[in-house]
């Protein structure tokens, strides 16, 4: 039986600039698929045909105590990838003490600056949510997901899942 890596300390880096101490929570992205259901002639039964990703999957959403004017001169940011998230996880198994580090780097714009409530002498937290059109996955150094949707881009544990596609298409 062997316990959980569980996540011990996290930092949330905007552009290079560190928020270590300010980050309250992140929302990693989810990983899906577009799937279809597909029932052709002579199938005893449907199949879920692979349509590329999933239209929902592209939020990180992180939440940053008080407020940051970082954050709110990037709003309006012209283009897809204009500005660069990078998430640093430490994450431990509390049986063996091994850390294992993962890494999320997405590139994109911010779709949503929420400053929350504003009362004197309490609590105050700005949620932002950024849309991603690149994102990387490393765990201990190896590079396991890396997606660029504008350039085609999906690799996967090393394998060029869309080439052949790029190919076909003359891109």
């Amino acid at each position: 039986m062997a316990l959980p890596k569980k996540l011990k300390m996290m930092n949330l880096f905007n552009e290079g600039n560190s928020y270590l101490g300010q980050t309250g929570e992140v929302t990693l992205p989810k990983l899906g698929r577009k799937l279809e259901n597909w029932r052709g002639g002579g199938m005893n039964g449907s199949v879920k045909v692979d349509l590329g990703l999933s239209d929902d999957i592209t939020e990180f959403g992180w939440k940053l105590g008080g407020i940051d004017l970082t954050v709110l001169e990037q709003f309006a940011t012209p283009t897809v990838s204009g500005l660069g998230l990078r998430f640093a996880g430490s994450y431990q198994q509390d049986d063996t003490g091994e850390t294992t580090a993962v890494e999320i780097v997405v590139r994109g714009r911010h779709e949503e600056i929420d400053l929350g409530s504003a009362q004197s002498g309490e609590d105050t937290e700005v949620t932002i949510k950024t849309i991603w059109s690149y994102y990387k996955l490393t765990v201990n150094g190896k590079v396991v997901i890396e997606i660029d949707i504008p350039n085609m881009i999906e690799n996967v544990n090393g394998k060029d899942m869309l080439s052949e596609h790029r190919k076909n298409i003359g891109a």
